[in-house]
């Protein structure tokens, strides 16, 4: 009997017998050229502070004209939206 209780369980197709997890959508998600942690991470670099955003404590928050500002990260965070509403600076 394998220790890894999980084996076997999931029967759909495209799925990793061993873990159980569906790798479809994950596939396509990774083909993309550019993600959303490539833009931020470009956009620092080109800021000067990628590597130095957490010992600063600032993040990089989106606002509604499309540009990238440093702004406090718990500001940026906090910073949800009410009923699936953006709430972009």
């Amino acid at each position: 009997m394998p220790r890894n209780k999980i084996v076997g369980k999931n029967k759909r197709a495209k799925s990793n017998k061993a873990t159980g997890r569906d790798y479809s959508k994950e596939s396509s998600y990774n083909k993309k050229k550019t993600s959303y942690r490539s833009k931020l991470n470009k956009e620092a670099r080109k800021k000067g502070v990628y590597g130095k955003r957490y010992a600063r404590g600032v993040d990089l928050s989106h606002t509604r004209s499309g540009k990238m500002v440093l702004e406090k990260r718990s500001t940026n965070r906090a910073r949800n939206g009410s009923n699936g509403k953006s709430t972009k600076k």
